[in-house]
């Protein structure tokens, strides 16, 4: 039987993975919650124009503005929840959220957001419960430039892995792997992990100093490296983010990813390097320049927190943290 999936945030990436799950299972079993695009997302579905799959890919989900009327709309229960909305604090919360719309025992949750530690919330509501908790860490350049449509670029990959990565049912893993599986099904790239925990820490190597710095600066990423420049002197930009980055490195290596190591970070600060001028958006950036909440917390805070616990000093990562903060906290002040 074709699985039944609901889309909790149907921006750019959900747009994406709306039609890309819709090659393995009809577009009729997928169920899009929309808010800001919901009008366009209902008249004329969603479009992506990709450069990898082709230009005005269509597909037109069942759309529903909250959880309840898409539980209400769907004929049976839900066999995926994928979450793609950006990863910030709620109330309720986004676990909470989601919740009219979990079957126990049967309905997996697939967390396609950036940062670290954003998994637990769902394992303390769902303890218990027989809900896999999938985590992923998505690359898949995506930019929603007009109401449900949907520019993507580049890359596509998305690596799973179930949330805790031991210690759970062994339906668990089963799920993780038939989720891989449906991702394969559809033409789309996905890697399973028995702990895809590394895959998070080695992309918060570039979300949580890249993020940040751009928000602040107001610089894409090539553009601030070029402000550190000056004739016969070391680039301290370039250092400085390269610091950011040794300190992210060592929080992983603290929780046991020592994987995520110097080589890892010349690697990402190559990529950078390689893009040229201007260099890429990072998504804090576009929010902070459009003065929207920024996924702070998941991104930044998160670490700084982990790094406390584990007595490691991130004195860069922690101003980084404080002064996004308060970047993000300045959008919602009156003018």
């Amino acid at each position: 039987m074709a699985p039944r999936i609901l889309i909790f945030g149907t921006g750019s990436l959900g747009g994406v993975y709306t039609w890309v799950l819709s090659r393995a299972t009809p577009e009729s079993n997928i169920t899009a919650i929309c808010r800001s695009n919901y009008e366009a997302a209902s008249q004329r579905g969603f479009t992506v124009n990709s450069t990898i799959w082709g230009q005005g890919l269509s597909v037109r989900p069942q759309v529903a503005r909250s959880v309840s009327e898409a539980v209400a709309q769907s004929p049976s229960p839900f066999d995926y929840i994928v979450v793609t909305s950006k990863a910030i604090p709620t109330t309720p919360s986004t676990a909470e959220l989601i919740r009219p719309a979990i079957t126990p025992g049967r309905t997996a949750v697939v967390l396609i957001q950036n940062g670290i530690g954003i998994e637990e919330e769902y394992a303390r509501l769902y303890a218990g419960d027989d809900v896999p908790i999938l985590s992923t860490v998505v690359y898949m350049p995506a930019t929603q430039t007009a109401p449900a449509v949907i520019s993507h670029r580049e890359i596509e990959h998305l690596h799973v892995g179930t949330y805790p990565a031991s210690g759970v049912p062994e339906t668990h893993k089963r799920a993780a792997r038939a989720f891989v599986e449906l991702l394969g099904q559809a033409g789309a790239t996905g890697t399973l992990h028995d702990d895809v925990q590394a895959q998070r820490w080695g992309k918060l190597l570039v979300n949580g100093s890249w993020n940040p710095i751009c928000a602040l600066t107001r610089l894409r990423d090539g553009q601030f490296v070029e402000s550190g420049k000056k004739e016969g002197e070391e680039n301290e930009a370039f250092g400085f983010v390269r610091d950011v980055m040794r300190e992210i490195a060592s929080v992983a290596q603290a929780c046991g990813y020592n994987d995520v190591d110097e080589k890892m970070i010349d690697f990402q600060l190559g990529r950078m390097s390689a893009r040229g001028l201007p260099g890429i958006q990072p998504s804090m950036l576009a929010d902070a320049l459009d003065e929207k909440t920024l996924e702070v917390d998941a991104i930044v805070g998160n670490a700084v927190r982990i790094a406390r616990e584990k007595n490691v000093p991130v004195p860069l990562l922690r101003a980084l943290y404080v002064l996004a903060q308060g970047l993000s906290g300045s959008f919602s002040l009156s003018r």
